[in-house]
């Protein structure tokens, strides 16, 4: 066996002596108090508070360079948030629910409930986009359920990984929550640990891979993908306003977000209008770029270049390639891998820019005739994560939500529904399954176990159900299946 492979045998073997020593403490724990799973959620806001300057020098040095500001909003804030939350609600979340019974059970004085069990250990696999939020968010609604979790960061942002590590393990003994880093060999072995549930946030394509390592110990997953999460300016629609928000929503973290808006439709004869209005708000938010500390960098050379690629691929096709530079800077000549927002105009399906999650800023624009065009467009494509609508027509604004299918919706503006704490965040399809945040999230991590109480009347033999079957067999049976 040669250095690499005995490294990596070392490091699953030590990934899943850690999962044992957290299952056998899930198990010698149970069960679960509130005031317990209470001082879990209280360690975790502690550990993100008290490093919150180093996550954001972390972040900026993984990135190239990232807006402190953002990092402070986008990562710590967004992590505080989902934990205070499920610190004020878990005990009435954790309360049993109680269930109808069917006639006559409830007469004779059998009683139903559901009773919200911690499954054990659950494994978070966070991406490089978000590291701090996209971890602790899920582990907001994983300790408030009770569980333990086995952490694996992203690869790409190694400084925040490692301070992650740390500061989870001043918070938290490895038997409670422990951070595993690495590499993808060490990523692809995570993902096939026999957890009791995993959550993986990430590419589509990776997602199906980890899909299918979780799905030989039948591990239950939920999966926070991506997609072309498609944005509709409506003829009803402000522009100025609309514009103003698309671009903010395009351009923070320089749109390395799973919700960005990622294609933009609007009415054939708007569109200048939005392109002006889209060179009027970037400008006014960052009126330079290339030294613009609230600009944040692409996060690596090959990310960029990729991104380039995309616009070449568009640009050859016969795309109208504009970018918005305010300042006319020459971003050729830099020392970070940041980049304008480029828009595309007169795209074609069959541009590459058009068939993948482009994750960056580079925004194409259709244009539509009718709104039930604009819809078919969007159902034509696998289902996104994020679907955004701009405009003052309720019955418009009815009909795409009713036409389409998407993870999640804001209207009047881009990516928002993620910061409603009570809302269900979560894919359908190839952008994702399942969810999370707030109670929908402390139930995916839970198990909903029956619990049914029989009382001591004899309610087999009363229904007739208990063999010999007779008289009293037939006429329940007929009377249960009238037509």
């Amino acid at each position: 066996m040669n250095v690499i492979a005995e490294t990596h045998a070392r490091d699953i073997a030590a990934m899943e002596a850690l999962l044992a020593r957290q299952k056998a403490a899930f198990t010698a724990e149970l069960p679960v108090s509130a005031e317990v799973r209470k001082d879990r959620l209280r360690r975790a806001i502690d550990a993100v508070i008290r490093h919150k300057d180093g996550f954001v020098k972390a972040l900026s040095d993984d990135f190239g360079h990232r807006s402190a500001e953002q990092s402070l909003m986008t990562d710590i804030m967004a992590s505080v948030k989902p934990l205070r939350h499920a610190l004020s609600h878990v005990e009435r979340w954790m309360k049993p629910e109680r269930r109808r019974l069917d006639f006559p059970l409830g007469l004779l004085g059998a009683r139903a409930h559901v009773e919200w069990v911690p499954k054990g250990v659950v494994g978070i696999i966070s991406p490089w986009n978000f590291p701090v939020n996209l971890t602790f968010a899920p582990l907001a609604n994983v300790l408030a359920a009770g569980n333990r979790a086995m952490i694996k960061p992203s690869e790409y942002t190694p400084a925040t990984s490692d301070l992650m590590k740390q500061a989870i393990a001043e918070a938290f003994d490895a038997s409670e929550v422990a951070v595993v880093t690495g590499g993808p060999e060490v990523g692809k072995a995570f993902s096939g640990l026999a957890f009791d549930h995993l959550i993986f946030t990430g590419a589509t394509a990776i997602g199906r891979h980890v899909m299918a390592a979780a799905a030989r110990n039948l591990v239950p997953v939920t999966l926070e993908l991506g997609g072309k999460s498609p944005t509709i300016v409506s003829r009803s629609a402000d522009i100025a306003q609309a514009t103003q928000r698309i671009a903010m929503g395009k351009l923070m973290n320089a749109g390395q977000i799973c919700l960005a808006p990622d294609w933009l439709l609007v009415p054939e004869e708007k569109e200048a209008e939005v392109i002006d209005g889209l060179k009027v708000a970037t400008a006014a938010m960052y009126p330079t770029m290339l030294a613009n500390p609230d600009y944040t960098s692409v996060i690596s050379k090959r990310h960029r270049d990729r991104l380039e690629g995309l616009i070449a691929d568009a640009r050859d096709m016969g795309a109208r390639v504009i970018e918005v530079n305010p300042a006319n800077e020459d971003f050729t000549r830099q020392n970070t891998n940041k980049m304008p927002l480029t828009l595309l105009a007169d795209v074609t399906d069959e541009m590459t820019v058009m068939q993948e999650e482009i994750f960056g800023p580079v925004l194409p624009i259709v244009r539509y005739r009718t709104i039930d065009e604009a819809i078919d467009r969007i159902n034509g494509r696998d289902r996104p994560l994020g679907l955004y609508w701009f405009g003052t027509d309720p019955a418009e604004e009815r009909r795409v939500l009713d036409r389409t299918i998407s993870g999640g919706v804001t209207v009047n503006d881009v990516i928002f529904h993620v910061a409603a704490e009570d809302l269900p965040f979560g894919g359908i399809g190839p952008s994702g399954m399942g969810h999370y945040h707030g109670l929908d999230g402390f139930r995916t991590f839970s198990h909903a176990r029956a619990v049914y109480r029989q009382p001591k009347l004899d309610v087999a033999g009363l229904a007739g159900f208990r063999p010999p079957y007779g008289e009293k067999t037939r006429k329940a049976l007929a009377r249960e299946l009238k037509p």
